[in-house]
Order: structure tokens, then C-alpha cells, then sequence
């Protein structure tokens, strides 16, 4: 039996692109020239369609071509206000730092801040010469490397010395201010006396004893007892120079028996050290009241700093 099926034809010219895609032919790919060098080349493809393992994307329909990324074309932000102002600070706090950091060294290591004169004050006892050469090793050391205690260190094995304060006046002298220990005493042992101070530390021999004005603490050959010693120094301490000027010698039989003579031949009965700042302003008071020939004072109590006694 015969079709009555009528064969069907492609439209449009033979050989048109149209005519070859609905024939079922393959598209044709074509690439174009990049139009700046350097630039990768594109593969076209015919519209409505996608390439093998591309997904199209919001934005993006099937079909539509994606733009190459031109070079040049991205956005500059200008730098927030806050951020540059806390970046020029932190700069700059960096750069002061760094300055600071090195003139303090400067000045810490520099020579020509080295010690070259040392300048002595305060001395009685000790000479000016004796104090400079236990500071020696001081000598071309930077003076911002000298502290109170170096010097006192140095001058530890001088017993006349106290205390100390030091004094950098630049660019080379150290001025050096001693206060020695006051000596209240001369302690006779045998032939020779000892200047001590009221804790009892020998600050030197006496070569005339006579021209010192200070009291003489009799020991013998024997030294004196540590309590009993420091009773006399201790009262000895708390009188004043003037009164302290006047005195011959000072004993103690016990602790609580401390007595002192002056050089007139007067005796003052002190007692113990209790109350020795009061004691003391009395005596000063008793010995300045006016002296009467009739009923000559040979003896001073002030054992009771209350009720003072004379007679």
C-alpha cells in the first residue's frame, strides 16, 4: 500500500546556518581577536545557548555573554578620618619613643659626662684628701652612673662617715656632702684616747686631749661594759654642745647611776637615761640661772627633772 506521508524540507537557503542547524548540523565557533594585547581571546557562542559545564547565574540568563574585567576600572576608597588620625598618633608617639630612647643612652654612656673633679663638703674630722682618694675608682665613670649608695659603699671603711648625698653638676664634677658621726667623748685607755660618737664608734685617736672640750670617760685598762658604756654616751648624746663643753669627765657606777663633773669641780646627778631630753633642758636652765658667792652650787640633780635639786 502506498505512503501518503509528504516528505518535509528544511526552510531557507541551502547551505544558510538556519538551513544547517535544523538539519541537525554542529554550531560553528568562531574567535575573535582580543582588542588589547595581552588579552586572553573569548570563544563566541551562538545566542540562546551555553557552553559544556558552565551554570548560568543569577543575573546572568542563559545565553547572555559575561563582559572580560577591564583593567583601571576599580573604585578607591578614601582612608576614614578616625583611622589616619590614630595612625599619624601611633607614627609619631613611635618616632619620640625612639629619640627619648637615645639620648638617654647618650647620656648615660656618653664620656663626656665622665666624672673628673669630686668636690668634698660637710668634713670635720676627715680630711678633704682622705675622702678623695676612697672615691678613686669613681673617676671617668659617667656621672648618670653614680648613685647615694656607691659612694657610701666607697666610703664605708671611713668610720667618721654617717651618711652621705651626692650631687651631679655637669659635665664632670660630683659634689660629695659628708655628715660625719659627732663625737661626744674621749675614752681613756691607759695612754690614749679615743674620740667615739654616742653609739660608741671610735672615730680617732686624740694626739692632745687637752684641746679637745669634750668629756673623758675613764675605762682603766679594762674596757668599760657595753651597758655601761652606752648609759654615759647616751646621755652624753643628748646634751648640747655648749653644755657638753663644759663637762671634765663622765662615769656611771650602774646604769641608773650615771654621774658627770664639770670642769668648775661641779658633780650633776643624772640618774638613768630615762626622760634625757627633758634632763637636759634643766641642766642647761640651772647652769645658766646666776651664780650666787654666798651659796656656791656643788652638786646639780636632775634625777628627777621635775623637782631639780642644787646644793
Amino acid at each position: 500500500m502506498a505512503s501518503t506521508r509528504r516528505p518535509t524540507y528544511p526552510s531557507g537557503p541551502r547551505g544558510s546556518a538556519s538551513g544547517r542547524a535544523a538539519a541537525g548540523q554542529e554550531d560553528v565557533i568562531s574567535a575573535s581577536k582580543a582588542d588589547h594585547a595581552g588579552t586572553t581571546p573569548t570563544a563566541t557562542t551562538p545566542t540562546g545557548t551555553t557552553p559544556a559545564g558552565a551554570t548560568p547565574t543569577a543575573g546572568n540568563p542563559a545565553g547572555a555573554s559575561t563582559p572580560a574585567p577591564q583593567r583601571g576600572n576599580v573604585l578607591a576608597f578614601p582612608e576614614p578620618k578616625a583611622k589616619r588620625r590614630r595612625r599619624i598618633i601611633l607614627t609619631t608617639v613611635a618616632a619620640i619613643a625612639v629619640l627619648i630612647a637615645g639620648i638617654v643612652a647618650a647620656a648615660v654612656y656618653s664620656p663626656w659626662l665622665a666624672v673628673h673633679t669630686v668636690t668634698v663638703e660637710g668634713n670635720r674630722i676627715l680630711t678633704t684628701q682622705q675622702v678623695k682618694a676612697a672615691l678613686a675608682p669613681l673617676q671617668g665613670k659617667p656621672l648618670t652612673q653614680i648613685s647615694d649608695e656607691d659612694v657610701s659603699g666607697l666610703l664605708q671603711p671611713l668610720a667618721q662617715v654617717k651618711a652621705v648625698t651626692t650631687q651631679a653638676r655637669p659635665p664632670s664634677t660630683l659634689q660629695v656632702r659628708i655628715t660625719e658621726r659627732v663625737p661626744v667623748a674621749l675614752v681613756k685607755q691607759a695612754e690614749v684616747y679615743q674620740l667615739v660618737d654616742v653609739d660608741g664608734v671610735q672615730l680617732g685617736k686624740a694626739k692632745d686631749p687637752a684641746s679637745i672640750k669634750l668629756p673623758v670617760i675613764d675605762g682603766g685598762r679594762a674596757a668599760l661594759p657595753k651597758d655601761l658604756f652606752h648609759a654615759i654616751t647616751g646621755v652624753l648624746g643628748a646634751l648640747p654642745p655648749d653644755v657638753l663643753a663644759r663637762l671634765s669627765d663622765a662615769k656611771a657606777k650602774s646604769v641608773d647611776a650615771v654621774e658627770l663633773k664639770l670642769v668648775d669641780g661641779q658633780t650633776i646627778v643624772w640618774g638613768n637615761a630615762g626622760e634625757k631630753e627633758l634632763k637636759a633642758r634643766v641642766l642647761t636652765a640651772l647652769l645658766k640661772a646666776p651664780a650666787d658667792p654666798k651659796n656656791p652650787v656643788a652638786i646639780y640633780d636632775v634625777s628627777v627633772p621635775r623637782h631639780p635639786v642644787t646644793r
